[in-house]
């Protein structure tokens, strides 16, 4: 046994009487935030009418797990009986570690778990103790569903999805009186933290749709056209679609074939231009590219009757005919992000059967087009919930932006939406300004017919990669895109995940380039040279499985930017004068970055 050296604690004595005085506060604030949303009874319809069917949702899923145990009591006893073990187990080591003993964690938190960074998590036996129970049990009801074998893979992603909500939620990282840091900042603060943090949450009450809107991030610190979305340029068309924006040239000279990007409908397109520094869009100037860029509207009630066909025809295809008017050009390179290249493989489908060549070369960014594989969005896609969310898109013709960034945000709820309950009500912190948080909270409407379509025909029916999609009377057969294709996938990607994006290979009918980035989905993409972060990987052979590709492939570290100039500067034609926007067949309408990118869409 040997002695364990003391640390010195750093819960200091409030303050007792002005502690007193704000708890008190703090409690008046929270009966009055509780009163106020009591009286709110459109409110309270309003969250019942969006949370009843994922309620019901939760409640039948997971109570086929509890049938399932329930139907073989041997498991069930032996599922318990590992829960017990763990705890006794770890009753055990926290005696011997009260005693002085050196003992190893008999669990710990993931290397990428920001939850339990403070010291007192690991030094004081108290809250180590909590902490790895809270793990063991968080463990174990995992386990629960991952090993209920006759479930169905669906139902058993839904049970392991919702679990994941319920024990991030329970963490006692989320409780003052369970985390350290939240302690130490009470009695150091004579509890003015949580004061802060009740009128932050009164604040964040008081959203346009009268829900709970949580702070990501400083939403005074950015502003569209003012410190994001500043590459110089102009709107050279605009129709009930889209808004095309030209950027200004850098150079005398530029490349012969332009560049037209469509990103997804579902954000707005300024993530490719955050500021300088991170821009994609300047990148690709300052290397004598012409980019265009379509800025999608923030559908209202009079978009709302818009279908995926009216956003190929009226939008992606229109923008062609556009980006051709203000270039001459009679070839167009294209980049699709996302379902944004979704959409271009459906329109580079119907163009191929329609013998419409316009299109020399294409990219994708992130991109799924065969959604077998389509990983952690699948959780809300079956026949039920996909038309539960038509029902709610009844009313207005669309769904509202917040209802897509409330998915994507429960996908990563620790980093999304717990640590910033921590941070804003519990330590009463202001948020930190974070250009990608506020892109991640710009939330953008989109028409029911375009995002039903979406849901139906790719996530749940998979036809386009069966190529059995009818668009405009159109069969899609991307086998018959013969045009060469730089497919960029993410290695830690959860909204298309890499052996998806992989799949796209198999469909298109031209060679494919595959480049493998390192990081997610947004910062895998945007991922400038001068940042010296992530790597990249490379493979000259067209390997059949990804895990041959990667095995064969060739790891580069840094950003895949300048592969990808070389991969486009080689397909974009011989040098030209500089386009001006405006000079061309278009006329000016307005300065870049455009009104549509600044409309909200909340509700």
């Amino acid at each position: 046994m040997t002695d364990s050296k003391p640390t010195t604690p750093e819960f200091k004595l409030p303050d007792m009487l002005k502690l007193a005085q704000n708890m008190g506060q703090v409690f008046q604030r929270g009966a009055e935030i509780a009163k106020l949303i009591a009286e709110r009874s459109d409110i309270q319809k309003k969250e019942a009418d969006i949370q009843i069917l994922p309620m019901e949702q939760v409640t039948k899923t997971l109570g086929k797990v509890f049938d399932y145990y329930m139907n073989d009591k041997s498991k069930l006893m032996m599922a318990q009986m590992q829960l017990w073990q763990g705890y006794t187990m770890l009753w055990h080591a926290a005696w011997a570690k009260a005693l002085g003993q050196q003992i190893a964690p008999m669990i710990m938190p993931a290397r990428n778990d920001k939850r339990f960074k403070d010291k007192d998590w690991q030094e004081n036996a108290a809250f180590d103790f909590m902490k790895q129970a809270y793990l063991v049990s968080a463990k174990w009801a995992q386990d629960m569903v991952a090993n209920a074998d006759s479930l169905d893979e669906h139902t058993k992603l839904k049970a392991k999805f919702y679990v994941e909500q319920i024990v991030n939620a329970l963490s006692p990282s989320n409780f003052p009186i369970s985390n350290p840091e939240v302690l130490k900042a009470t009695l150091a603060t004579n509890g003015e933290n949580l004061l802060h943090g009740m009128a932050k949450l009164e604040a964040d009450f008081k959203s346009p749709d009268g829900r709970l809107r949580i702070t990501q991030t400083d939403r005074n610190a950015f502003e569209v056209g003012r410190n994001i979305a500043l590459s110089p340029g102009k709107v050279v068309f605009r129709n009930d679609v889209f808004e095309l924006l030209q950027f200004s040239p850098a150079g005398e000279q530029v490349f012969e074939i332009p560049l037209l990007i469509a990103p997804p409908w579902i954000n707005k397109y300024y993530i490719l231009d955050l500021t300088p520094q991170k821009s994609f869009i300047k990148y690709c100037v300052d290397n004598g590219i012409t980019v265009f860029v379509m800025s999608w509207i923030n559908a209202g009630d009079a978009e709302g009757v818009k279908s995926f066909e009216d956003y190929m025809r009226e939008g992606f295809l229109t923008a062609i005919d556009a980006v051709q008017k203000a270039t001459a050009a009679k070839k167009v390179n294209t980049i699709g992000f996302c379902i944004g290249g979704t959409l271009v493989s459906v329109a580079l489908g119907y163009m191929a059967a329609h013998g419409d060549s316009r299109v020399n070369a294409a990219t994708f960014f992130t991109t799924q087009v065969d959604f077998e594989k389509a990983g952690d969005l699948c959780v809300y896609v079956d026949e039920e919930q996909v038309r539960w969310i038509e029902g709610r898109m009844e009313d207005k013709g669309y769904l509202p932006g917040n209802r897509m960034a409330d998915a994507f945000n429960l996908l990563r709820s620790n980093d999304l939406i717990w640590s910033c309950v921590v941070n804003n009500y519990l330590l009463g912190k202001d948020p930190m300004p974070f250009d990608l948080l506020y892109w991640n909270s710009d939330s953008t409407r989109m028409p029911a017919g375009v995002h039903s379509f979406y849901l139906r025909e790719c996530y749940l029916n998979n036809r386009l990669s069966h190529g059995n999609m009818v668009v405009a009377d159109t069969r899609i057969d991307l086998s018959k895109v013969k045009i060469p294709i730089y497919n960029l996938a993410a290695r830690d990607d959860h909204i298309a995940p890499l052996p998806s994006v992989f799949r796209l290979q198999d469909h298109f009918g031209g060679p494919v380039t595959l480049v493998v980035s390192g990081s997610g989905h947004i910062a895998g993409v945007v991922n400038p040279p001068a940042s010296n972060k992530y790597q990249y990987w490379t493979n000259k052979v067209q390997a059949e499985t990804l895990e041959d590709w990667m095995a064969g492939a060739v790891e580069t570290p840094g950003s895949w930017w300048p592969h990808w100039l070389e991969w486009i500067s080689s397909r974009s034609g011989k040098m030209v004068k500089a386009r001006i926007p405006g000079d061309g067949g278009l006329p000016v309408l307005g300065d870049a970055p455009g009104d549509y990118v600044r409309s909200k869409g909340d509700i």
